[in-house]
């Protein structure tokens, strides 16, 4: 259905009296009633990113001779400026390159470290039982500038000045504001108004803009300009270094320019494990992207086309899934730099049969212990292909929506709070630690068979992320959906489990399920002892490209609940 996860309260509660599914907001006179449009399809190329803007300068770009690499970075800038709410330089990136020239896949990890003249000790001495989401104490190294300069040098056709210049022009000239992100921008300032710089970049008539009202942003402009003339140095060793410096630190926060200027981004080798034949790659640790595969591999134990798709059976079996490899993940994800993660452990098929054995088919697990593998965050997400063949999928975010909420003068942007995500327990392995990276929630992911590119794809948002990466695929292989309906599906939500701050799960945690599923359904998880709630908005945003290798075209899909839009020529 459009719009699931945003209409109103008293639908909600129409929807879910019926015994049944209920109908289609619309009749479509093809495929599945809750899908909201058919997918996209292109010969040459295809662009899906989460607003229209940002994907017609994809298309624009590698019309101009570009690749994909080029589109992508063209497109992030670009949602830097018009979707502030989910992602800017000021935050991390991380990517899958499929390389058409090499055949291979390429992974980057474009994630910033803490500052080192910051200690656990600080933290502990001043009363803090965690990091707080604001302000300038969870700031880590934006990395996503150097990520793209990373992906340019190392792929890239177009000269940088030309793949920033669309960028640029709407910086400068305006943009007119989306209904989400009109929405979603008032949430932020709610909470963030009062940040340092903030309301001078955000809020320049004492509010933030309204839907369709142009929003000009001259100070991203001008940043832009500097990263397209003079390169990464001017964001890590320059002028923008050194303004980062100089504010943090009149506010009394502890990034520094020596923090910048020692970054730099790490190319990783992609982890993969096969589902039903197909291979899902993921980037392994400081990211969560090893959780949507071990909840795959987990119930790669059961016949899910069998119990179908609005099934108590299904739903139970995935949500306890989920529950077992988060345990694992409040355990073991953290920085590679700083402790051994027992990945291929973890991905191992007979460890995940072993946790399999744990799921009560018939009753919903209060709490679960982190396993013994054998051993040897809001966001923007996007992905392009181009004619030769080259994909990228990439995501990138500030964390929060918006962030620590900290916007140093004069340039255009706010900076992450992924600091946030450090826990304060000596004894965990994410705990925070000066030059070190935190557990990440974005993750990129890629699907090849047979060897060959067949998909790139993400779902945006924090601990949703590897669930629905999991659910995606489940609605292609073993439901049978195409593109767009494996986005479109109501999205199953579990909240509450252990995390990789410290936190422990002993209550079950809270099921949450979009509207679409059926009120016997929900009505047999409870009888399980699942704690079902009704939320609005938290199930992500999905875009994909799926390449049929057989007709020689792309499939583009893009989400339905945001602004989400996938074209190509």
């Amino acid at each position: 259905m459009a719009r699931l996860n945003i209409i109103a309260s008293a639908a909600l509660a129409f929807t879910c009296a019926a015994s049944t599914l209920p109908a289609a907001a619309s009749d479509r006179i093809t495929g599945h009633h809750f899908a909201t449009r058919s997918e996209a399809m292109a010969p040459n190329a295809m662009a899906a990113t989460s607003q229209p803007l940002a994907t017609q300068v994809a298309l624009d770009i590698m019309q101009e001779g570009g690749n994909a690499i080029d589109a992508a970075i063209a497109a992030n800038a670009v949602l830097g400026l018009v979707e502030p709410t989910g992602n800017g330089i000021g935050g991390d990136l991380f990517a899958i390159v499929w390389d058409a020239e090499s055949e291979k896949l390429y992974g980057l990890n474009a994630s910033g470290r803490s500052p080192k003249s910051l200690s656990l000790e600080y933290f502990k001495e001043n009363g803090y039982e965690s990091i707080p989401p604001r302000g300038v104490l969870p700031l880590s190294v934006p990395g996503a500038v150097d990520g793209w300069f990373e992906l340019h040098d190392r792929f890239g056709q177009l000269d940088m000045e030309n793949v920033l210049q669309p960028a640029i022009n709407y910086a400068e000239s305006g943009f007119p504001v989306t209904e989400v992100i009109a929405y979603y921008m008032g949430r932020n300032a709610a909470v963030l108004a009062d940040q340092p710089g903030f309301a001078d970049v955000f809020m320049k008539d004492g509010d933030v803009p309204e839907k369709g009202e142009r929003f000009k942003n001259p100070d991203l402009a001008n940043t832009y300009k500097l990263l397209a003339n003079k390169g990464r140095d001017a964001f890590y060793k320059g002028e923008i270094a050194r303004a980062i410096d100089e504010f943090v630190e009149k506010h009394g926060g502890f990034l520094s320019y020596e923090d910048l200027a020692e970054h730099e981004s790490t190319w990783v080798n992609p982890v993969s494990t096969n589902y039903r034949g197909y291979n899902l790659w993921e980037l392994p640790p400081n990211t969560q992207g090893i959780a949507a595969q071990q909840i795959l591999n987990i119930l790669e134990q059961y016949d899910l086309s069998a119990m179908g798709f609005d099934s108590p059976e299904y739903i139970h079996h995935f949500v306890e899934a989920k529950k077992l490899a988060f345990e694992d993940r409040a355990k073991y994800y953290s920085d590679p730099a700083f402790h051994d993660v027992p990945v291929e452990g973890l991905l191992d098929k007979g460890y995940a049969k072993e946790r399999a054995e744990l799921i009560n088919p018939n009753k919903a697990g209060r709490s679960y212990e982190p396993g013994n593998p054998p051993t040897e965050g809001d966001t923007i997400y996007l992905t392009t292909a181009d004619k030769d063949g080259n994909m990228v999928s990439l995501i990138q975010s500030n964390y929060r929506g918006m962030g620590s909420g900290v916007t140093p003068t004069g340039l255009g942007f706010v900076l992450q709070n992924r600091g946030e995500l450090f826990a304060l327990d000596a004894n965990h392995r994410n705990v925070f630690e000066p030059g070190k990276r935190p557990f990440h929630t974005i993750i990129p992911a890629f699907v090849t068979k047979d060897g060959k590119p067949l998909m790139s794809y993400g779902v945006m948002g924090g601990a949703t992320q590897p669930q629905m990466h999991a659910q995606i695929l489940i609605n292609l292989i073993d439901f049978g959906m195409n593109l767009q309906e494996a986005g479109d599906a109501p999205r199953i939500l579990h909240t509450g489990s252990s995390q990789p701050t410290g936190s422990v799960m002993s209550d079950g945690g809270v099921v949450s399920l979009e509207n679409g599923f059926s009120k016997n359904t929900r009505r047999e998880l409870i009888k399980m002892g699942h704690t079902l709630q009704e939320a609005v908005g938290p199930y992500g945003g999905y875009q994909a490209i799926w390449k049929d290798h057989e007709q020689d075209v792309y499939i583009g899909a893009s989400e339905s609940r945001k602004d989400g839009h996938a074209a190509g020529y």
